[in-house]
């Protein structure tokens, strides 16, 4: 493999690694808060009890996420200085602003709030908290702000080789920013609830005694009903996310479909094995006219194939080849849609449950949830790889090639050696973040309350 294919694959691994942490930690800190707040409000042992469970799982999580991400940046002046040097003044501003804001507003009160107990007022400590989760998700916005550019570039003009901002209002009020931010935070929530989900009915599952049963009834629950709303969100705008990239990137909502010609009415595939190379079907299982009305609300309307846009696109940018890997496109898409379908139906039988009153009464639904913990990480690294290689062969859409933003000067050898060393150092990190998670998680609240009394007198929380 050249340095190009190494360098890809590298950013791919280090950026699937950091984004296990990044959506748990989005969802995660919205329960904090409840708990945190439920508590305050209340005064109730039991909340207090659940806001240090699950808080000392958010901060296990959040150290982690912090980690990974920061070799994230190095890598864009390390295996890609080209595409640094071309859109630096572009992208560098609000990843500055990210860290230079957002990070520090959410670090500092994280701080703040891990040291906070028994020392500051009640009503700071829980303002502590509620600023580290508005700075989780204000650090989410500013790093898809950047990455939006690189889908729809706008707010730019070239100048001297290279894209020098000219807008910084169009920049941070680009359109597909309002597509992608929520369908990442939505997607975060999701993440967030089946976590709580999945441990809560473990707990369930094993015949907790009071006073955990009690507490982990409750979070249950939250998390049944918090997972069922963040489904349902997220499905919501992310068809609104898909209508939007049949307008700005055609081909890659065509390829994710395997459409190689444009129809009118367009099937949606249910299954498709096709001949790539030959761009043709050999089997194919499709639902008529059901992709004109995810594409448009309505059972008609043409939506164009492969082979057309490759000639719009040769036609407007010149000789080349411009589709993306239809294989993996088209199946990473329907790995992301299928965990989500399974996410929502568990979700639903859980609220229903909760309903009827039978939580503790089906042993086989909380033994599901358990590894359904990981079905939104399953969908988000679909979701991320589909809508990185579906963009290509862009690294900025329109602008650069991916071939031509990769560093001149480094060695196949080179990075090959960083892809193994970060591979193999951020599969220790999952390996301790796995271990520690796993270890806190089975101790329970009342554990966790316990290891918390024992704690010297001025970490003890504030008297009302």
């Amino acid at each position: 493999m050249d340095a190009l294919t190494l360098a890809r694959l590298q950013f791919a691994a280090t950026t699937v690694y950091h984004f296990f942490f990044v959506p748990l930690t989005l969802g995660l800190v919205w329960v904090v808060v409840l708990f945190h707040s439920l508590w305050f409000l209340t005064g109730r042992r039991m909340y207090e009890k659940l806001t240090r469970f699950w808080g000392k799982l958010f901060l296990i999580n959040f150290a982690m996420g912090v980690v990974t991400g920061i070799v994230q940046e190095f890598q864009f002046g390390m295996n890609w200085s080209e595409y640094s040097r071309f859109v630096g003044d572009v992208f560098g501003a609000p990843l500055a602003i990210e860290a230079l804001l957002a990070f520090f507003l959410e670090s500092t009160f994280l701080g703040v709030w891990i040291f906070g107990w028994g020392k500051l007022p009640k009503k700071v400590h829980l303002a502590a908290i509620w600023l580290v989760a508005i700075g989780s998700n204000v650090s989410a916005l500013w790093i898809l702000i950047a990455n939006s550019f690189m889908h729809q570039p706008v707010g730019y003009v070239l100048r001297n080789g290279r894209a020098e901002m000219a807008d910084f209002w169009a920049l941070i009020t680009n359109p597909h920013v309002f597509v992608q931010f929520p369908h990442v935070i939505t997607s975060a929530m999701a993440t967030g609830a089946f976590f709580v989900l999945g441990i809560s009915a473990w707990h369930l599952r094993r015949g907790a005694a009071d006073p955990d049963r009690e507490a982990f009834l409750f979070s249950f629950k939250v998390g049944a009903v918090y997972a069922l709303v963040a489904t349902v969100a997220v499905s919501v705008v992310g068809h609104n996310q898909a209508q939007y990239m049949i307008k700005i990137q055609p081909m890659k909502m065509a390829a994710a479909e395997a459409l190689w010609e444009s129809e009118d009415p367009a099937p949606m595939s249910l299954f498709t094995w096709g001949n790539e190379p030959q761009q043709r079907d050999v089997f194919a299982v499709k639902v008529p006219g059901l992709l004109s009305f995810l594409a448009y609300n309505r059972f008609s309307g043409r939506v164009e194939g492969i082979k057309d846009l490759q000639a719009q696109m040769q036609a407007k940018y010149g000789p080349g080849d411009y589709v993306p890997p239809v294989m993996w496109t088209y199946w990473l898409f329907r790995v992301m849609v299928g965990a989500g379908l399974l996410m929502l139906a568990l979700s639903a039988l859980a609220v229903l449950q909760v309903l009827r009153e039978r939580i503790e009464g089906t042993k086989l639904l909380l033994g599901v949830l358990v590894p359904a913990i990981t079905l939104p990480h399953v969908a988000n690294a679909a979701g991320w790889m589909f809508t990185e290689m579906g963009r290509q062969p862009w690294i900025v859409y329109g602008l650069q090639k991916t071939a031509d933003g990769v560093s001149p000067n480094v060695s196949t050898g080179e990075v090959a050696l960083s892809l193994v060393v970060f591979t193999l150092l951020y599969g220790v990190l999952m390996a301790a973040d796995f271990y520690l998670l796993a270890k806190y998680a089975k101790q329970g609240v009342e554990a966790v309350a316990l290891h918390a009394e024992e704690e010297p007198a001025a970490l003890q929380p504030a008297q009302a």
